[in-house]
């Protein structure tokens, strides 16, 4: 045993363990925490933070190496910063469990990230690539190399509070990664558009609560608006049909969006029975 461990060319093909924390945040998440964990066999702690799962995503993430804490659930945001508490590095690596990274990003990571822990950055972006009707998109951007921040030292970046499509707020220097981390979000478009009016009720009953009043009159030209900076300036149009329903879906959100908003101001109880629904079919983490 011992003249294994003294072996260089043994401890030279040891894979190095980076000061960072993977973390991530589940709920009912069985079918995709396995594949994010074991995506970063680089980390020195692998930190799941879930908020009352139902299925096996617990013991699933437990059997694949990470340590796993109980949070309710306080939105997008908040939970982000909640979870970044409980790690055990102030290098983080946030991740969703839908989210896992590619061989070059693993090899990438390895090679430039013990520079990046050790110097002044506050984060890193990485160009997330996902699946839309379960093919790759050819050129529409949001799904060609998003930029993301995602690695980020916790005592120089925070997230804001919002409760749905938050970001992260630097203050120092960001690095960017190149190679792909990949997103398998949405597999059918009826997950989609399930997803999609979840964060709609989300951001309506934020602009409710904010006194804000929808503008019915304009939906149209913000479909047209919406639909026409995805085909057209994001590159929807390159992408055929798919590219097409992609905008369609867009700009019939952004409307949805305000439909929704009108439909509480006219009446108000419709927030507490869209809520119950939603608590009824599981999907009360999402909105």
């Amino acid at each position: 045993m011992t003249a294994f461990l003294s072996d260089p060319a043994a401890v030279a093909s040891t894979p190095a363990i980076l000061p960072l924390s993977l973390v991530v945040l589940t709920y009912n998440e069985a079918h995709t925490i396995a594949r994010c964990l074991d995506s970063v066999p680089f980390a020195s702690e692998k930190l799941v933070v879930d908020c009352g799962s139902t299925d096996a995503t617990v013991a699933i993430a437990t059997a694949h190496g990470a340590r796993v804490v109980h949070q309710p659930w306080l939105g997008f945001g908040r939970q982000r910063n909640a979870a970044a508490a409980f790690a055990r590095h102030d290098w983080l690596l946030m991740l969703d469990a839908d989210e896992y990274l590619s061989p070059e990003l693993e090899a990438e990571c390895r090679e430039r990230l013990p520079a990046l822990l050790a110097g002044p950055a506050a984060a890193a972006g990485l160009r997330r690539h996902g699946l839309f009707m379960a093919a790759p998109m050819r050129a529409y951007r949001p799904l060609r190399g998003e930029r993301k921040l995602r690695l980020y030292h916790r005592e120089r970046a925070r997230w804001t509070d919002a409760r749905v499509h938050e970001t992260l707020r630097a203050r120092g220097p960001v690095a960017m990664l190149d190679a792909p981390l990949h997103h398998r979000t949405t597999p059918t478009l009826l997950h989609k558009q399930l997803k999609s009016a979840c964060y709609a009720e989300l951001k309506a009953t934020d602009r409710h609560a904010a006194g804000r009043q929808p503008s019915i009159a304009l939906c149209p030209l913000i479909f047209l608006g919406i639909f026409l900076k995805e085909y057209l300036l994001r590159l929807a149009v390159l992408d055929g049909a798919r590219g097409y329903i992609s905008a369609h879906l867009s700009a019939n959100a952004a409307v949805y969006r305000r439909f929704r908003l009108y439909e509480m101001h006219r009446n108000p109880a419709s927030i507490g029975e869209a809520r119950d629904w939603l608590v009824a079919h599981d999907l009360e983490r999402e909105a």
